[in-house]
């Protein structure tokens, strides 16, 4: 439990980091709050996922590996550069509080790093151009950044140093062992607000301006990167690269948006690119072919529903209505031929109904 102020708004909050208890155990707003942006960036890029030449299914596949997998990465980032945090009094490690991501303690970069790491190799293993699933992808990680901001919003961690700024946030912490009331930059809500002014430029980019895969994914890092670097240093948590005072997330934002920058600039300026060359125009020429098999009478909603959504999914159908006198072991054999078919890359079959 603790007060934020804003003073110069007139605003004072009490937060308490534990939202309800179930049983017994405490769900944290923290984890609510990332699981909204979670939710919300799944949501938005499945929307969009069309535009990139991206399956839906595809995305559901790969959050299955990618989700736990940042998450681990985010942790791991975090604990490397604050391991002293982790020690009981003895100097061994305390494994206990290192699993506790309730508590807070993610670093962004690592769980960026963990994603782009998983999304390589299932593109690798799918066969699926990386540079336009990154693209998509880097419309969920502002989403879930600019988001995942307020938990640390709610916790009262990820603040800035003192400030009179008209916006500044009063907040109570120890300062040489004793508890004072300090005012401070709400770094917090200036990296949600330029994540979410991110998000608005990347969308207009890709509407507009979009000539190459990957264009939007290096964007991302241009504009997140001297955002965060900039906002890193106004920081008073910041990681540093153990017992220096090089920050770690700045030095991390700063490099990777110089790259991506350069980078912007070669391909955009010293490069032409052809349409025909994204990989959703490519899908959209070479769509894989798929049966649809439903018994006569009976396609309705479910033949409409699927229709749409391989439709969405860059894939040609061809419909196959069974007879209803044909005996079941007839149809069985019908269905199995068409499983052969080797331009045929999937088959799917509606149960019939019994009378």
């Amino acid at each position: 439990m603790g007060t934020v102020s804003f003073p110069g708004l007139g605003l004072e909050l009490t937060m308490n980091p534990i939202a309800f208890r179930v049983f017994g155990w405490p769900v944290h707003w923290y984890g609510i709050i990332i699981a909204a942006g979670f939710l919300l960036a799944v949501v938005y890029c499945s929307r969009k996922a069309s535009q990139f030449g991206i399956r839906q299914d595809d995305i559901i596949d790969m959050l299955f590996f990618a989700v736990p997998l940042s998450i681990i990465g985010a942790r791991l980032y975090y604990i490397i550069f604050y391991l002293d945090l982790y020690r009981r009094p003895d100097g061994s490690l305390d494994f206990g509080a290192m699993v506790s991501i309730w508590d807070g303690g993610l670093a962004i970069y690592g769980g960026v790093i963990a994603a782009v790491i998983t999304l390589l190799v299932f593109c690798k293993v799918r066969k699926i151009k990386f540079l336009a699933f990154a693209d998509l992808g880097a419309y969920g990680m502002l989403i879930g950044q600019l988001v995942g901001r307020w938990g640390n919003f709610v916790n009262i961690e990820a603040y800035g140093g003192p400030t009179d700024l008209p916006w500044r946030m009063g907040i109570y912490e120890y300062v040489n062992g004793s508890l004072q009331y300090v005012e401070v930059h709400p770094t917090f809500l200036y990296e949600s607000l330029w994540n979410l002014v991110g998000l608005v430029l990347l969308i207009v980019i890709a509407k507009k301006w979009r000539k190459f895969d990957g264009q939007i994914f290096l964007s991302y890092f241009a504009w997140y990167g001297v955002g965060r670097g900039f906002i890193e240093g106004l920081r008073t948590d910041s990681l540093y690269f153990f017992n220096t005072p090089i920050r770690v997330s700045q030095v991390f934002g700063f490099a990777t948006a110089a790259v991506a920058i350069v980078a912007l600039v070669y391909l955009l300026g010293f490069r032409k690119h052809d349409p025909d060359k994204l990989w959703v125009n490519q899908m959209k020429a070479h769509p894989r072919l798929v049966a649809l098999v439903y018994p006569e009478g009976q396609g309705g909603k479910w033949l409409a529903s699927q229709k749409k959504r391989l439709e969405q999914d860059f894939a040609k159908v061809e419909e196959y209505a069974l007879p209803a006198d044909v005996p079941a072991e007839d149809k069985a054999e019908m269905i199995a031929a068409l499983k052969e078919r080797s331009d045929l890359k999937e088959v799917l079959v509606k149960e019939e109904k019994k009378k």
